[in-house]
C-alpha cells in the first residue's frame, strides 16, 4: 500500500543552493576570509588550552581552506565565508566568558570543552563543504 503524499512530503526533492531574492550576497574577500580564519584558530587554540587540551597544529588542509572555497567559487565561496562568520560569532563571546570566569579562578575545564566540540564540529562541517564542491 502507498503512502499518502500531501504537500510536506519531501522524499522526493532536490537540494538547491541557497539563493538571496536580492542576487548574490557580498562575501569578504580572500585575503580578509583568510585573517578571520586564521583568528578563529587562534581563539580555538586559547579555548583548546582552557579545556587542558594539547595543542592542534593548524594541517595545511584546514589552513588552505579559503583559498579552496575561492577555488572553487559560487555559492560553496559564499557558504563558506558565512560560515567562518558565524564561527567567530560564537567563539568570541564563549572566549570572553571563558576569560572572566578564568579571571575570578573557577574551572572552566568542561565548558571550554564544550565550546571546543560545537568549534570543532561547526569546522568539520565548513571542510566538508569545501570537499563537496
Amino acid at each position: 500500500m502507498n503512502a499518502p503524499s500531501h504537500e510536506f512530503d519531501l522524499a522526493q526533492a532536490t537540494m538547491l543552493p541557497p539563493a538571496s531574492p536580492a542576487g548574490p550576497c557580498s562575501v569578504p574577500d580572500l585575503e580578509m576570509l583568510t585573517e578571520q580564519w586564521e583568528a578563529v584558530h587562534d581563539a580555538a587554540g586559547a579555548i583548546a588550552a582552557l579545556a587542558q587540551l594539547a595543542h592542534e597544529p593548524l594541517a595545511p588542509e584546514i589552513a588552505a581552506l579559503p583559498r579552496r572555497a575561492a577555488r572553487i567559487g559560487g555559492w560553496t565561496y559564499e557558504m563558506t565565508a558565512h560560515g567562518i562568520e558565524d564561527l567567530a560569532a560564537f567563539m568570541q563571546p564563549g572566549l570572553r566568558a571563558l576569560l572572566a570566569l578564568t579571571a575570578k579562578g573557577q574551572d572552566t575545564t568542561a565548558a571550554a570543552l564544550t565550546l571546543w566540540r560545537e568549534f570543532h564540529t561547526a569546522r568539520t562541517a565548513l571542510l566538508e563543504l569545501s570537499e563537496a564542491g
